[in-house]
């Protein structure tokens, strides 16, 4: 696993992580069209994106976990 700086991630993926960084604590799992609805972006932008920050050194855990209706994602800090 490579380890990011805030620097390394792009804009969408910085808003993103700060997003879940501050729900995590009261809740696990989101769904894309959701973060999409709230941050001005499509699920798709946030699905791509949420992979990417499961490559970096973030602080938090990230699992692709379901499919229905919009992909979920577990987190955990």
């Amino acid at each position: 696993m490579s380890t990011a700086t805030a620097t390394d991630l792009t804009s969408k993926q910085r808003r993103i992580l700060r997003y879940l960084r501050e729900r995590a604590a009261t809740k696990t799992y989101f769904k894309s069209r959701i973060i999409g609805e709230e941050l001005g972006m499509t699920a798709k932008e946030v699905g791509s994106n949420i992979t990417a920050l499961q490559e970096t050194g973030s602080g938090i855990e990230i699992e692709k976990w379901g499919y229905s209706s919009s992909t979920t994602w577990k987190v955990s800090l």
